[in-house]
C-alpha cells in the first residue's frame, strides 16, 4: 500500500509549488490527497477542506501554506494522528518548526519535490 501524503495548500495553478508537489509525489508512487478549502478537485484528485475531512489515514502532511496558517493546521495534524510533517520553503517559518517539534511530530524541513527524488523544473 503506498504512503499517503496530504498536500496542504495544494493548488490547481500548475505554476504553484503546491500543484507541482502533488504531481511529483503522485508520479513517484505516493497516494496524494490535496487539502484546500477553496478547490473541490485538483489534478483529478478530490480536494478536502481540512485534514480532518480526509476519510483515510495519512502518513505525511506536506505544507505549502504561509507559516501563520501552518501553525494552526498543526493542531489538525495531531488530531488526525499524522506522525510526520514536511515543511517546504516558505512554509517553514521558525514558529511552525518549533511548534511541530514541540508536538512531537517527525519534522522534516525540506522541499518535498526534491525529497522524493524529483525536480521542480520537470513540473
Amino acid at each position: 500500500m503506498p504512503t499517503t501524503v496530504a498536500v496542504v495548500g495544494a493548488s490547481s495553478d500548475r505554476q504553484k509549488y503546491g500543484n507541482k508537489a502533488l504531481r511529483a509525489l503522485r508520479d513517484q508512487g505516493y497516494a496524494v490527497v490535496p487539502v484546500n478549502p477553496k478547490e473541490p478537485e485538483i489534478e483529478g484528485e478530490k480536494s478536502y477542506g481540512s485534514l480532518l475531512d480526509v476519510p483515510v489515514a495519512i502518513d505525511i502532511a506536506t505544507f505549502y501554506v504561509a507559516p501563520a496558517v501552518g501553525v494552526k493546521v498543526l493542531d489538525d495534524v495531531v488530531k488526525k494522528g499524522i506522525p510526520e510533517v514536511w515543511l517546504n520553503p516558505g512554509a517553514d517559518g521558525p514558529q511552525v518548526v518549533e511548534r511541530a517539534r514541540a508536538l512531537g511530530l517527525k519534522t522534516v524541513v525540506a522541499c518535498s519535490i526534491l525529497r522524493v527524488g524529483a525536480q521542480a523544473s520537470s513540473y
